[in-house]
């Protein structure tokens, strides 16, 4: 079964859709199946008070200048939109409110994502599976109740899904990787369980996530780590992201079957090398 891989774009695009372009075509370039971004209505998900404190950024001086510098308009969502499918990639967004995930019904996303600070949030987690859509659930930041919770909204709503393991730490330190969660959310839940990463290394953790079973990956992915934004340094820099797709492809080459056989390769070595020894 090969490996769904999402080029997590999010708000590394510094509200430039330039930038945007720039990082759907390199994952579409380096097989990517898809790309993704978040969505948030900054009135909605952010308090009056906490929007008018002090913030400097490239947008202004404010925590609401920085936070609406970073949303893209519809306009720009058609362009991506557009994009994407001139690109023949998948493209989906991260509601972190009802207005933002009603705001990206238009475009009829190829599927959803669940962002792990949204797991408590059982209004917008009803609205998503009253989709019925192939969505993705991120499980950082969250209790094995809570995850119960979660997937007994989507069951409840015969909504597809998969979970992703998920340590909400930027960058994430691979010790707290704790992978052996993925066999443990199978076997619990019964269902696909794939892996969101935010490690600043490259492909150790991914690979080793997909040899244990992992069905899908989420990885940020950036122009340039050292660029304005959160979410930088836990990225993917475009140059690696083609060596990143090859090696997750071949783990399942690699694992091959589990089966002892003698292949035809090796019977033409034991030909040469094997010496009969008869008593």
């Amino acid at each position: 079964m090969s490996v769904f891989l999402i080029a997590e774009i999010g708000i590394n695009h510094n509200g430039d859709i330039s930038i945007a372009k720039q990082l759907i075509d390199s994952a579409s370039d380096a097989g990517f199946d898809a790309v993704k971004f978040q969505k948030r209505t900054v009135d909605k998900v952010y308090t009056k008070e906490f929007l008018d404190s002090p913030r400097e950024s490239p947008w202004g001086t404010t925590q609401r200048d920085q936070k609406l510098g970073l949303e893209f308009s519809v306009s720009e969502y058609k362009e991506i939109d557009s994009y994407c499918k001139e690109r023949r990639i998948q493209w989906s967004a991260s509601a972190w409110d009802i207005d933002a995930q009603q705001f990206l019904q238009q475009f009829n996303c190829a599927f959803n994502k669940v962002a792990s600070p949204m797991l408590g949030h059982i209004p917008l987690l009803k609205l998503i599976a009253s989709e019925k859509k192939r969505t993705f659930i991120s499980t950082g930041m969250s209790t094995l109740e809570e995850i119960d919770e979660v997937v007994n909204v989507f069951r409840d709503a015969n909504c597809p899904f998969e979970l992703m393991h998920c340590n909400s730490t930027y960058p994430m330190q691979e010790q707290d990787a704790n992978l052996l969660c993925i066999p443990m959310l199978k076997e619990r839940y019964r269902c696909n369980v794939g892996y969101s990463g935010h490690e600043s290394s490259l492909i150790k953790v991914c690979t080793t996530a997909v040899a244990i079973g992992a069905t899908s990956l989420e990885r940020h992915i950036t122009l340039d780590r050292a660029m304005y934004g959160s979410d930088q340094a836990a990225s993917i820099e475009i140059n690696a992201l083609r060596n990143f797709v090859e090696s997750v492809r071949a783990i399942p080459y690699v694992l091959g079957s589990g089966k002892k056989v003698l292949t035809e390769a090796e019977k033409k070595v034991r030909e040469k090398l094997r010496i009969s020894v008869q008593g």
